[in-house]
């Protein structure tokens, strides 16, 4: 029978923070194609919802993603896999205008590793455990792994990863790049949320959109179309309410209170 599909991920506020856990802790999060499609239904419709100013993504129990669910890469193998797929690309969460937070409390192995890295921000558990995995399943870098890699590690950090698909610590991942923190496990979910609030409560969402699309899109441009880019951004930002307010609870030293996304 299948899982019920609004609790194979949660969703629950707090603040201007929403907090996305992935729910089949019996399977370490393992992914499935519900899975995914209850995860980006929950990431659009906290994109939309101008209440909404970051989202913190995590997993229920001893894992954030184990990767692929094994029912389903031994369905692929059989040919008797048939659920449809779902149209939004796995770098969707990258697509958004809302920042998201990966909170990485356990097991971060393959696609789940894939699904860590295309959020802009991730904190992992120090102890949490991290590996490709493709190579030992006879499989490759998927789903932009293989590009996004290199650029947060370095080439032969991504090579060694890659090839090996040898297991480490959320500690090593952190010293790699590939999150900005590592922390005590039982400290990951509250230091996330306490950054993401810190986003939601003092960071102009108009400015947070713009940046993000600078620096996903800025990996595929030169230095001098990185620039001119910004130049005309800048002037954009100018013309907002969000550099009037910016500007005016600096010099009156008081919190922003920066317009919502619309």
């Amino acid at each position: 029978m299948k899982e019920g599909r609004a609790m194979v991920v949660l969703s629950e506020d707090d603040g201007g923070v929403r907090i996305l856990t992935f729910n089949r802790p019996e399977r370490l999060n393992a992914w499935t194609a519900e899975m995914g499609r209850r995860y980006f239904d929950l990431l659009e419709e906290a994109d939309r919802d101008p209440s909404v100013r970051a989202i913190v993504v995590t997993g229920a129990g001893k894992g954030f993603c184990a990767g692929a669910d094994f029912a389903d890469l031994t369905a692929l193998q059989a040919g008797t896999y048939a659920d449809e797929q779902d149209s939004r690309p796995t770098t969707f969460p990258s697509t958004l205008r809302t920042p998201v937070v990966a909170a990485v409390n356990g097991a971060c192995a393959g696609l789940g590793m894939v699904h860590a890295l295309v959020c802009d921000v991730v904190v992992t558990a120090d102890d949490a455990k991290w590996t490709t995995a493709f190579s030992r399943r006879g499989l490759i870098a998927e789903w932009g792994l293989g590009w996004i890699l290199p650029r947060l590690a370095g080439q032969a950090r991504a090579m060694d990863l890659l090839l090996s698909g040898r297991v480490f610590t959320g500690a090593q991942a952190c010293a790699m790049g590939l999150a900005v923190r590592a922390v005590p496990g039982e400290r990951l979910l509250a230091e996330a949320v306490a950054y993401a609030k810190e986003l939601a409560t003092r960071c102009s969402p108009a400015s947070m959109a713009v940046i993000k699309r600078q620096l996903w899109g800025g990996w595929q441009e030169g230095l001098d179309e990185a620039r001119d880019e910004a130049v005309r951004l800048m002037m954009e930002s100018f013309r907002r309410p969000d550099f009037a307010e910016g500007v005016a609870s600096f010099l009156e030293r008081r919190p922003p209170d920066f317009p919502p996304l619309m």
